[in-house]
């Protein structure tokens, strides 16, 4: 089963939603502010995407208060992933993740490959 991690005012996390309901892809939607993503899969996320920022929501009002544009290249791993677990408005979103599948954001072009 996949689990979407999404947010219910972003419309890149409905357009993700239509796309599984098209392919009539059985999935769990987790409210990802409320649960954010766990340390476990984030960092296998992290394994699949091959760069630290590409986890973060870099458009978020949380990101740039947080200064995190000049944080981040100096930011441990373990401390990046201890931030994610803790604050899902840091989270890029959706946030895809299943055994064999695991991707964030919304391309249609992508996602037509994954899925």
């Amino acid at each position: 089963m996949i689990k979407l991690y999404s947010y219910k005012n972003c419309g890149t996390c409905r357009k993700a939603l239509k796309f599984l309901e098209s392919k009539s892809i059985e999935y769990k939607e987790i409210a990802i502010r409320e649960t954010p993503p766990s340390k476990t899969e984030l960092k296998a996320m992290l394994k699949e995407l091959g760069e630290l920022k590409k986890l973060f929501n870099t458009s978020g009002q949380d990101y740039r208060s947080m200064s995190l544009k000049d944080k981040l290249p100096t930011m441990s791993e373990s401390q990046a992933i201890e931030l994610l677990s803790s604050n899902g408005n840091l989270v890029k979103r959706p946030f895809v993740y299943s055994k064999d599948k695991k991707t964030v954001g919304f391309k249609e072009d992508k996602w037509n490959e994954i899925f």
